[in-house]
């Protein structure tokens, strides 16, 4: 077994280190998310921790790490007796972000169900994770159905199973731990609402620190058991200081004066449901015991805010977590003498009523822009259908802002893929329902009981089975074929031109994609942006599941020139073809945006012509999103609709319940003809 990186060696990262241990000392804290850059030791840390955590008792030979105090009653390997354990060192669980439904909760054991004709359940990671430390490295690339059962285990302390004529139920109650970079995409909102804290981890910019971290990272790798005997002495210290904490944990009071506090802060930042309060007490205690203290200060209070509450800040998936620690202080300021634990002067005092400078309401100040009415002339246009060169715009206009997200239909991928599990179209997945079998090719990885039963069946007697399990051949062996919904890549293509540019305008386009970023967010989809202006077209982000880096580029688009719209869609169409080499699972879907001018280069309309055909050859679903304004439209975008073999919808049209499944329709329609 490997030597692993001493705890107290870590250099830096004071919030994690105080996370990670304020949970060592009081588990019902919640768990840590650890969010940052890559190369940070966040998973140095995490899996250090381990060794710093106090042994547990456990019943000997229960898999399932009953404590012999207090034995689960349900346990599977029951029941026990109380009485004496043995002592065991706190098991850290890693999930990885590819394992299978069953290899975290469990299943039948197959072998024995087979061969032996009994019902054996082989316990999964929850089992293995039981009063110990489960930890998801890259926890927001974890697969949705993976996800719902760590809620599941996390909300009730327990792990269901029921599949496949077993029916077991086991404590299950970890201290979750997970580390992220948010440039490869955010959580879900359920999940990161289950981790108690989260800390921001950044690579420090002091050459000395950074000096001191290349030193002893070389050294560990030189020696690690050598390394690691230097620091036995501060991790023994630790450890000892975490014991002794725990003791001293259920005597530390948390006062009247204090949950004024912690609820009063919770109701200032305005977060949803009652877990930050709870959230709050708790680390706050902790952080008493940690001190050694036995009443709860102000300070914990605010070092409690500080580490629950920046998560919980996000009102939606764009927002950075944060919290505004000057609104923080004034709001400890406004119940200060009630921090202390004292319960008495529950009024706040009147001479702390003055403008406090937190609150940051007033409306944005003007940013100078152009006018409503800037662009105007580019709607009009010339008697050939399309706008006179004049008219598009040569000068680059300050970014607008986009109007406010609202919530759209699906937009679906025809067919049936096989991509990466998500929430968009129709796709054979490893997860969903299970909708038939068939014999495997290649590995068997998702066996259909019952199917292999049948298959098995008739050919008992010629095999001479003489005992109660079945004798069964590899031919027999069913693979069981599911049928969920996948995540695709989500192209957008955007007109940034100056026939787009009038403010009013690119408002509203801002608005409309953001929405769809909003959607392709909460359907797990990779995005990518590709805009186009001027003389040319450039990628403004590759693909990724960074959903936010996307709604970031798109705030700071600049607007202006003319409309090279081949240009657009033949750099679109290569991100396709690099993407398809390097994803060809999933599938893409390419969200124009334009009012469906071309102005830019010779020959403009016959170019983005021939451009768009070369998605319709290659069969790529594609909407167009017409952004044409004003009383008089030449239904250019739905003439590129056509060129495409895809579907155009207006702004308004994207709030209308008749777009779900435009894209299947028309895709229908062509094969038909």
């Amino acid at each position: 077994m490997s030597t692993p990186f001493p705890f107290t060696a870590v250099v830096g990262q004071d919030d994690l280190r105080l996370a990670l241990l304020l949970n060592a000392v009081s588990p019902a804290v919640g768990g840590v998310l650890v969010r940052g850059e890559k190369g940070t030791a966040k998973s140095t840390a995490v899996r250090a921790l381990s060794a710093l955590m106090p042994d547990v008792d456990t019943v000997p030979g229960c898999r399932f790490a009953c404590d012999p105090a207090a034995p689960d009653p349900a346990c599977p390997d029951g029941p026990h007796e109380a009485g004496g354990g043995e002592a065991r060192p706190t098991r850290m669980v890693e999930l990885p972000v590819g394992a299978s439904e069953d290899r975290l909760v469990g299943a039948l054991d197959i072998e024995r169900a087979l061969a032996e004709g009994v019902k054996a359940f082989e316990p999964g990671l929850l089992a293995d994770a039981h009063r110990g430390i489960l930890y998801v490295d890259e926890v927001n690339l974890l697969h949705d159905h993976l996800v719902d059962l760590l809620l599941d285990a996390a909300a009730m302390g327990a792990s269901y199973v029921e599949r496949e004529g077993v029916s077991v139920r086991h404590a299950s109650r970890f201290l979750l731990v997970g580390t992220m970079n948010p440039e490869e995409g955010e959580l879900r909102p359920q999940l990161l609402d289950r981790f108690g804290l989260t800390v921001e981890v950044a690579a420090s910019r002091e050459p000395d620190q950074r000096v001191e971290v290349v030193r002893r990272r070389l050294a560990y790798d030189d020696d690690p058991a050598a390394f690691a005997a230097r620091w036995a002495g501060e991790e023994a210290a630790v450890r000892q200081r975490i014991v002794a904490a725990r003791r001293l944990l259920p005597s530390v009071r948390l006062g009247d004066g204090a949950l004024r506090q912690i609820a009063a802060t919770c109701a200032a930042f305005e977060v949803d449901g009652m877990r930050a309060d709870i959230v709050m007490a708790r680390t706050a205690t902790a952080l008493a015991a940690w001190a050694g203290r036995t009443d709860v200060l102000a300070e914990d209070v605010r070092q409690a805010a500080l580490l629950a509450l920046p998560h919980r800040r996000r009102r939606n998936p764009f927002d950075a977590p944060g919290l505004d620690e000057d609104k923080l202080d004034d709001t400890l300021e406004e119940f200060s003498g009630e921090g202390e634990g004292q319960g008495d002067g529950e009024e706040p005092d009147p001479d702390d009523d003055g403008p406090g400078g937190g609150g940051g309401g007033g409306p944005a100040p003007d940013d100078g822009g152009p006018q409503d009415g800037d662009g105007a002339a580019s709607d009009r246009a010339g008697e050939t259908g399309q706008p006179q060169p004049s008219d598009a715009g040569s000068g680059e206009r300050t970014p607008a802002a986009a109007s406010e997200p609202f919530r759209t239909k699906v937009l679906s991928v025809p067919g049936i893929g096989e991509g990466v599990a998500g929430r968009r179209s129709r796709a054979r997945t490893e997860h969903g329902r299970t909708t038939g079998a068939r014999r495997p090719r290649g590995a068997l990885t998702k066996l259909h009981l019952a199917a292999t039963v049948q298959a098995a069946a008739p050919h008992q007697r010629a095999r001479g089975r003489s005992g109660r399990g079945l004798v069964v051949r590899r031919d027999d062996l069913r693979q069981a074929t599911r049928e969920g919904r996948e995540g695709n890549l989500v192209l957008f293509v955007v007109d940034a031109s100056g026939s787009m540019a009038a403010r009013q305008r690119m408002s509203a386009v801002k608005g409309a994609v953001l929405s769809l970023l909003l959607d392709a967010y909460q359907r797990r989809d990779k995005v990518g942006l590709v805009t186009f202006r001027g003389s040319g077209a450039e990628v403004a982000l590759p693909p990724t599941s960074s959903v936010d880096a996307a709604a970031v580029r798109l705030g700071s688009l600049p607007t202006g020139g003319r409309t090279p719209l081949a240009a657009g869609l033949l750099r679109a169409h290569e991100v396709l073809r690099v993407e398809r080499l390097r994803d060809p699972a999933r599938r893409p879907l390419v969200v124009v945006v334009t009012d469906g001018r071309a102005t830019g280069g010779p020959e403009p309309v016959a170019l983005a012509g021939r451009a768009a055909r070369l998605f319709a050859a290659e069969g790529i679903a594609s909407v167009v999103v017409d952004c044409e304004s004003g009383p008089v439209r030449l239904g250019l975008a739905g003439r590129l609709a056509d060129e495409l073999d895809g579907v155009a919808v207006t702004l308004d049209e994207l709030r209308a319940d008749s777009i779900a499944g435009l894209v299947r329709d028309v895709q229908g329609t062509r094969r038909a003809a």
